[in-house]
């Protein structure tokens, strides 16, 4: 059992629900990340999802899109993200980290070092799962056989326009969980309408055997306490990222902690 299944089914024993914050690497300082992953799981987090930086994050809204810009821009790459888990791994042995991001820089990966050198390094480095946007399902079964075979959880999105087909498609070869993307759109964008994911959830539950996460729309202790009415996880980052651009050098690891004890203190008030 992998470490992203072995949290999940601790916490579900306890009757509790999955804190997942996001952040981008290197944002918003190149060096910072490690710190501010530390920080989130000091504060409650108990998966962290860590954006990959990359120039055309399609689904990503304008809050993301610029923390990937400014990353990229202080050469921040696929190969410093690596780095990055394996500095949180000399502190941290336990929180799990998936990798979240698009199918090119994993490719670009594999190109300059041969083919399932992301798979071996990003395993290497501490990492537990990968999130890969615009990897489907009916394309990726090798891919996710690969993941598994390193120990590492291949982790898929849904939306309210995903069919039944495609939930069974992603049931059929998802580990760790599934990320419901509860509104249409990108991220940071709309409304979170709470009784759509509500009727969402147990469809997705009917195809698939993981736990259900929930994020997009997810920005404080009453949108996550909500959402965790009915979802195993609770995942937020546009308001995160928002919190850390604002905050000086010396209190990035403060704020990612106080964020992250008051969502947590939220979820286990329910």
């Amino acid at each position: 059992m992998s470490r992203i299944a072995n949290t999940l089914a601790k916490l579900k024993a306890e009757g509790r629900q999955a804190l997942i914050p996001y952040v981008t690497a290197g944002d918003p300082f190149a060096y910072a990340t490690p710190e501010i992953m530390a920080a989130l799981a000091a504060g409650g987090a108990d998966i962290i999802e860590l954006g990959v930086p990359f120039s055309d994050p399609m689904a990503d809204g304008p809050v993301i899109q610029q923390a990937s810009e400014r990353a990229l821009a202080r050469g921040i790459g696929t190969t410093q993200v690596l780095d990055i888990v394996r500095q949180f791994r000399t502190g941290n042995a336990t929180t799990p980290v998936v990798l979240m991001g698009y199918a090119n820089p994993v490719e670009r990966y594999d190109q300059k070092r041969g083919a399932g050198a992301f798979i071996r390094d990003a395993a290497a480095a501490g990492v537990d799962g990968l999130l890969i946007v615009d990897y489907p399902p009916e394309e990726c079964e090798t891919f996710a056989a690969d993941l598994k075979a390193a120990g590492l959880d291949l982790i898929f999105l849904l939306a309210p326009t995903s069919t039944e087909q495609r939930m069974a498609q992603v049931g059929r070869i998802a580990t760790g969980y599934v990320y419901y993307v509860s509104l249409k759109g990108v991220t940071g964008a709309g409304h979170l309408d709470t009784s759509a994911v509500a009727e969402a959830v147990p469809r997705i539950r009917a195809h698939v055997n993981v736990p259900v996460g929930v994020g997009f729309g997810i920005r404080d202790a009453v949108t996550a306490r909500a959402v965790a009415q009915v979802a195993d996880a609770v995942v937020i980052g546009s308001r995160l990222i928002q919190l850390l651009e604002k905050a000086p050098r010396d209190q990035v690891a403060g704020v990612a902690r106080g964020f992250m004890a008051e969502i947590r203190a939220a979820l286990d008030a329910r």
